[in-house]
């Protein structure tokens, strides 16, 4: 599938560019695209320093909130929940506790660090499976809840962001909360709906009803701010976060006598050895989308989606976010080159990039999540898995354009 989604970029930019020459008699497309090649090649290697320390600093965190038994604490207190959606699993079942780890990853949005995590979660999922080529109910959840990814704190995307030079990079911190609740709750609803899963359930309406009725009043407040005071108010609810985070998990470490130090120090090399593998990737969806760009084929594309929107009367200033949408189901790492390429392209504070970084933190990766999640235990028949996921992004990505439009349109 990647293989496809890179080699059609290099071909369609470059009938692209033959066009451009042929037709239009621009010479000068080629010289464009080659340059776009090395900037690209050289904005990979400044992402990833950055993307280094990130990756470091954050599983260092996260790895002495493991060893302060914060993990297992929230593994025991999600256990009369799990055992309502994932009935197959027996309670104090490992994968229990590799689940919370990888949803504890995916809301401190380190996407590349909760990838090994959810790996180790669906081979203990697998331990259960009675049929290993199909997937089970309990699998299927995770996996869609994966996809829908409910990202409470995309540092990443703020990495991304400062590394551009964004004035405030947890300027977006609201509108992907927002955004990533709305992807997480069809994708919940939908895997209920085809499971018959006992959503109005005493036990689970006593977890899920409080989460809905903050986020909701959360909600209404927030229609009553004005634009500035929402962009404020994001920023401070977001910086304010993340310091709270760091102190909680250090406090809590000292307090349960772990070695503070030496725990973010192991942490940290994993995230290390994390980060380094990703330096490939990144090259070669950057070049190949710095390429795409250049030929002019993207601009063709997004004419045509713009065409067609101001015909219906409406606003087009989301087009210009759309193609980290469009990529996000297949590739993360070449969602993640649009973005950046969106953002240096049209500004890091621009509408479409202020859009693009919340698509990008409001879903997972559909297609990718299923291949290597699904691809690492030899399942084959996903049954209803990619349909709910695929209706979670979408929904993911519509709220994530309305709720941009609404704190910075």
């Amino acid at each position: 599938m990647l293989n496809t989604l890179w080699l059609g970029f290099f071909l369609t930019a470059a009938v692209a560019a033959l066009a451009q020459w042929l037709v239009g008699g621009n010479a000068d497309i080629f010289s464009a695209m080659v340059q776009a090649l090395f900037q690209m090649a050289k904005l990979s290697v400044e992402v990833m320093v950055l993307l280094f320390g990130t990756l470091t600093l954050w599983l260092g965190f996260l790895r002495i909130a493991e060893k302060a038994g914060l993990v297992d604490a929230l593994a025991r207190w999600l256990a009369p929940l799990f055992a309502r959606l994932m009935p197959g699993v027996p309670r104090g079942h490992p994968s229990l506790g590799l689940i919370t780890l990888n949803f504890a990853a995916n809301a401190l949005g380190l996407d590349n660090a909760a990838t090994p995590m959810g790996l180790k979660a669906m081979k203990s999922l697998q331990e259960l499976n009675p049929q290993p080529d199909t997937a089970t109910n309990a699998q299927i959840l995770f996996l869609v809840l994966n996809a829908s990814s409910l990202t409470l704190l995309p540092v990443t995307i703020f990495m991304y962001r400062m590394q551009q030079g964004a004035p405030d990079p947890t300027l977006v911190f609201l509108p992907i909360l927002l955004a990533t609740s709305a992807s997480t709750l069809v994708g919940l609803l939908s895997v209920a709906v085809v499971q018959r899963l006992p959503l109005w359930s005493p036990v689970v309406l006593a977890y899920l009803l409080p989460v809905a009725l903050v986020l909701g009043g959360f909600m209404a407040l927030l229609t009553t701010l004005s634009a500035a005071a929402l962009a404020s108010l994001s920023s401070l609810l977001g910086n304010l976060t993340l310091f709270a985070l760091v102190v909680l998990f250090v406090v809590l470490g000292a307090w349960r006598k772990v070695p503070v130090y030496e725990a973010f120090i192991e942490g940290a090399r994993e995230g290390f050895d994390v980060a380094k593998g990703l330096l490939p990737y990144l090259v070669a969806m950057l070049c190949a989308v710095g390429v795409f760009r250049a030929s002019g084929a993207l601009g063709y594309v997004l004419d045509g989606i713009r065409w067609c929107v101001t015909t219906l009367g409406a606003d087009a200033r989301f087009v210009d976010a759309l193609p980290t949408a469009l990529v996000k189901p297949f590739s993360g790492s070449a969602a993640r080159a649009m973005l950046i390429e969106t953002m240096q392209t049209q500004g890091v504070d621009s509408f479409a990039a202020l859009a693009a970084a919340t698509v990008q933190g409001s879903t997972e990766t559909t297609f990718y999540v299923l291949a290597v999640y699904f691809g690492a235990v030899g399942i084959q028949r996903a049954r209803h898995a990619v349909g709910c996921a695929l209706l979670a992004e979408l929904a993911g990505v519509v709220a994530a354009i309305v709720v941009c439009y609404r704190f910075f349109g």
